[in-house]
């Protein structure tokens, strides 16, 4: 192998090359097995034959996590298959709702469940259902709130989603401190919205138990791990709500809503198929409900430490060759909020490399394979939107990159050309 085709050896320091020593494997692994065009093929990504392809749209590697707009993520196998099996029946919505909240119920503590269109989808019928109830005049009067209890309390400050609550007819009542939590507490509070976690969710729980207030736990990005389907049941959440088409790797545009026997019948009573309810569009089919429930029962069976050490290898892979730059330096953490996969930051001198992180982030995107990471951008952001209320402070920038969503072998072809970029960027400067 020349090893020219990747390094300029020249200024190496021992530290540079004990990183250079450390990579060659990998980056001979590439070179010798030609794993570039054989996993860029093996994805489909740039087959003339892609259906995407066909009418001009670019699949990517997906480095940057299960965005949206993005297309979340990529269903479990058992999911496809749940999906395929329930497109081959007719069946009654209602009743299928009712019998997957049952089985949801067998398997979170919870009293019951749906699926929704997404957690922004529960959102919207969990608000409706707390305003209405399941009374049909409150149903069909939505979002007209008149003679309802209509406010709810942003615990926390606002959300990019809360449209889908206020939407549903909910008049917004920001707060951010405890103090200012229990002050606004009142008799024309209908919930509680709020997606902190731990101390502050339990301060929460105890107020709103004493008002009589149900509370909803936003909590899209929660799974995994797969445990918090049953802590925010015994926690005494009234309703709380995951994605489908995130971490839990079910259909894109599913949700899950969990709680109170109740406030989910008072949530259903508000949401398709019942003609008249204001969250009728907001449509889930039988293929959803079936796939999203097949997706929980899949994650009852996996071994997150072994998914953690599987997706930790894949960015470990990409740090080794993006350090084989003098200069470049990168860091391996696993969030403790949401979206919890080992996440990689990688880290140069802008100035000195002359090539910013948004330039690099560009390069990747136009270049071939398109490869999409994480950054500060948020293209899918209304512009106008200032989560919790105010402008957020300004924070560096970073390039980062999200495990979970990297097939196997990409991780290398991410390495390469990140690598490539790096590399070229120093030698011009």
């Amino acid at each position: 192998m020349n090893t020219n085709t990747f390094f300029d050896l020249r200024g190496f320091d021992r530290r540079a090359f004990l990183k250079w020593t450390g990579a060659l494997p990998l980056l001979g692994y590439i070179a010798g097995q030609g794993l570039w065009n054989k996993a860029w093929a093996a994805v489909g990504k740039n087959s003339k034959d892609n259906l995407y392809t066909r009418i001009g749209v670019r699949p990517f590697i997906n480095a940057r996590g299960t965005w949206t707009y993005l297309s979340g993520s990529l269903e479990l196998p058992e999911v496809r298959a749940a999906k395929q099996q329930a497109a081959m029946h007719f069946v009654d919505i209602l009743e299928l709702q009712h019998a997957v909240g049952k089985r949801l119920a067998e398997l979170s503590g919870a009293e019951s469940g749906m699926i929704t269109s997404g957690a922004a989808g529960a959102m919207a019928a969990a608000t409706a259902g707390c305003i209405a109830g399941s009374d049909p005049a409150k149903v069909w009067q939505l979002p007209d709130t008149t003679g309802m209890k209509s406010e709810v309390i942003m615990l926390g400050g606002r959300s990019a989603f809360d449209s889908a609550i206020r939407l549903a007819g909910g008049k917004l009542v920001v707060v951010h401190t405890h103090q200012e939590f229990l002050n606004a507490l009142g008799d024309n509070t209908a919930m509680v919205y709020t997606s902190s976690r731990g101390e502050q969710l339990e301060r929460a729980l105890v107020a709103t138990k004493k008002a009589r207030v149900p509370l909803l736990l936003d909590q899209a990005a929660g799974i995994p791990p797969i445990e918090n389907l049953k802590l925010y049941a015994k926690m005494g959440c009234d309703l709380y709500t995951f994605s489908g088409g995130k971490g839990l790797l079910g259909p894109q545009c599913s949700g899950l809503l969990l709680g109170r026997k109740d406030l989910i019948e008072a949530a259903l009573a508000n949401s398709s198929p019942w003609e008249g309810a204001v969250c009728r569009p907001m449509k889930v089919g039988k293929e959803e409900i079936m796939g999203c429930l097949a997706a929980v029962e899949a994650w009852m069976k996996k071994d997150l430490n072994t998914l953690d050490r599987e997706w930790n290898t894949r960015v470990k892979r990409i740090a080794k060759i993006v350090e084989t730059v003098p200069g470049v330096t990168t860091d391996i953490q696993i969030p403790t909020g949401g979206n919890r996969y080992p996440t990689l930051t990688v880290t140069w001198d802008e100035k000195a490399f002359g090539l910013t992180v948004a330039d690099c982030d560009r390069k990747l995107r136009e270049g071939e394979p398109r490869i999409e990471v994480l950054t500060s951008n948020n293209p899918s952001l209304v512009p106008a939107v200032r989560e919790g209320g105010s402008k957020s402070p300004t924070r560096p920038d970073q390039l980062r990159i999200i495990s979970m969503t990297l097939q196997p072998g990409e991780d290398l072809i991410v390495g390469k050309r990140l690598r490539d970029i790096l590399g070229a960027a120093r030698k011009a400067a």
